[in-house]
């Protein structure tokens, strides 16, 4: 079965490690598992995977949010990096309409793990 982050990657060989406790070694392949977390309804990485100073107590989802695919439009935080950035395009169905987010978010990476700060939305036309 193919990732849902959009790499063409069977998800064993892309996301399935970092859901599974590897360290994603990048700001652009934590921000992929981030969003396949989200299509996987996996709360627990999404709040493990966020900042401690910005993270939310508590995190609900909608079950009938279908995440459709990921276009990752530019990416910054790579392996020795202390912070970065990911600007994406996220598209979803609810409730038979179809949404798409436009965010550049924002990581940081404290002793070898990065984490989401925060993402600031942009308007999609």
């Amino acid at each position: 079965m193919r990732c849902e982050c959009g790499t063409g990657l069977p998800y064993d060989g892309c996301c399935g490690p970092f859901h599974g406790g590897t360290p994603a070694p990048t700001a652009e392949q934590l921000m992929r598992s981030r969003y396949t977390a989200f299509a996987r309804g996996l709360t627990s990485y999404l709040l493990e995977t966020w900042h401690p100073t910005t993270r939310p107590t508590k995190l609900v989802l909608d079950p009938e949010q279908e995440w459709l695919s990921l276009v990752v439009l530019e990416a910054r935080g790579g392996f020795l990096d202390a912070e970065g950035t990911v600007e994406f395009r996220a598209s979803w169905r609810q409730r038979g309409v179809t949404e798409v987010l436009h965010e550049r978010s924002r990581f940081v990476r404290e002793d070898g793990k990065w984490s989401y700060v925060r993402g600031t939305v942009t308007a999609t036309p």
